[in-house]
């Protein structure tokens, strides 16, 4: 088996694409998956296309891929970029095949899971991550940014020393001392991945129908809510500040489409993952997006109602129904 610099856990479009940049940029890589993500890229390789459309094939012999830990290189670093009801498994799996103070970058959705990782794996090193942009996978072995923004990570030694490299290979990784409010500034963003989820349409065009914006700008302004009661201030991760969201979704499209134009940087085929998990009849994330929300109110003896309908929504509804935004938003309304 041939060394690896970085060890990718998790070959889902995420992981794909960063591992894919890195190697892109000349990083040694190993990717972990399933047997069949595994041999595609065996096969054929790995495509990826950044944001402003270069794409890049890299052949075989560019990265390595394995189905297990059990004869993968000993890396410098691990990504770990598999779904959140996965990460303590997957946490695991690492403590038992790496050695002692590995460092473990966690690049997922949602708050809890650095807490996760050091909980399953106390003898490796977890730095908090964030991933602020969209990654689809055209075909497989073929991955694409399709919206704006950057990696993040906990200021550490450890990502001191790969900041460089990362930025090399075109994937910057912007470093933050309070990484906790990154993660709850990206989760209010990340609300919307349950409302395109729901609704069946692309990003881009759901966020130019008002009736959605009005849904999303509900479940943030909860959200904001029980973070002030929580005393927890989000991090700015938009041009404008958290508070400021819900008013802007609620504003008529022609005036948010001028204000928000970075908002809509996105390519037009982009749906949010949790879109295609529901298609495909997957678990999502939501108890850790929705329901973080939720458990935070719990916390605080308040209440999340809108959340809260928004987890049984995405539990219950079956594989292909989608709802207009005056249902969705009456739905949620209905338990508010």
């Amino acid at each position: 088996m041939a060394a690896a610099e970085v060890l990718v856990h998790g070959a889902g479009a995420i992981g794909l694409y960063v591992g894919g940049m890195l190697a892109r940029g000349g990083v040694a890589v190993h990717f972990v998956a399933r047997p069949r993500i595994a041999e595609v890229l065996r096969r054929q390789g790995l495509a990826v296309t950044d944001l402003d459309g270069r794409r890049t094939a890299l052949g075989p012999e560019r990265f390595s891929v394995g189905e297990g830990l059990g004869d993968a290189p000993r890396p410098e670093l691990a990504l770990l970029t598999v779904k959140s009801a996965a990460t303590a498994a997957a946490a695991a799996e690492l403590a038992a095949a790496l050695p002692a103070g590995t460092p473990v970058l966690s690049l997922q959705n949602g708050v809890d899971n650095p807490d996760r990782i050091r909980a399953a794996a106390p003898p490796l090193v977890t730095v908090a991550g964030m991933v602020a942009f969209n990654v689809v996978q055209e075909a497989p072995g073929s991955v694409r940014q399709t919206t704006g923004g950057r990696l993040a990570a906990a200021r550490t030694p450890t990502s001191l020393l790969w900041a460089p490299r990362f930025a090399a290979a075109g994937v910057p990784l912007d470093l933050h001392d309070d990484m906790r409010a990154v993660a709850w500034g990206k989760l209010l963003l990340n609300l919307n991945n349950p409302v395109n989820a729901l609704a069946g349409v692309p990003l881009r065009e759901e966020l130019l129908d008002r009736g959605y914006r009005r849904v999303l700008a509900d479940l943030m302004e909860e959200g904001l809510a029980v973070l002030v009661a929580a005393g927890v201030r989000p991090a700015r991760l938009t041009p404008v500040p958290p508070a400021w969201l819900p008013s802007l979704l609620r504003l008529p499209t022609p005036i948010f489409r001028r204000l928000a134009s970075r908002m809509l940087t996105i390519q037009p085929e982009a749906r949010s993952s949790m879109y295609d998990d529901r298609l495909a009849g997957r678990a999502t994330e939501i108890g850790d997006l929705c329901g973080a929300v939720v458990r935070l109110a719990e916390q605080q003896g308040q209440s999340a109602p809108r959340n809260r309908r928004m987890v049984e929504l995405i539990e219950s509804a079956p594989a292909g129904r989608w709802y207009g935004a005056a249902e969705l938003r009456a739905l949620l309304d209905a338990r508010a």
